[in-house]
C-alpha cells in the first residue's frame, strides 16, 4: 500500500467518531477472513490425501495408471 493512500485512510478513520471506528475495525477483520490462502494445487491435494485412512490406498492396482480406462470403464487392459 503506498504511503500516500495509508495517510488517506488513517486521516479518514481519526475523522469518525469511537463508534464509527469499531465498525471499520470489525469491517476490515472481515474483510481480512475473506482473504483465502493460496495453496499450490499439490498443498491441496496432499492435504485431502493425508485425511485418508491408509488402507484406503491398499486396494489400488499396481497398474491403475496405465490401466485406468479398464478400472474406471471396463476397457480391456494394455
Amino acid at each position: 500500500m503506498s504511503v500516500n493512500l495509508e495517510n488517506t485512510i488513517l486521516d479518514q478513520a481519526r475523522a469518525l467518531s469511537e463508534e464509527e471506528q469499531r465498525k471499520v475495525l470489525t469491517f476490515i477483520e472481515e474483510l481480512k477472513r475473506r482473504q483465502p490462502v493460496r495453496q499450490t494445487i499439490w498443498e491441496r491435494l496432499d492435504e485431502r490425501l493425508s485425511k485418508l485412512p491408509p488402507e484406503t490406498f491398499d486396494d489400488i492396482p499396481s497398474d491403475a495408471s496405465e490401466n485406468l480406462d479398464h478400472y474406471l470403464y471396463g476397457a480391456p487392459k494394455k
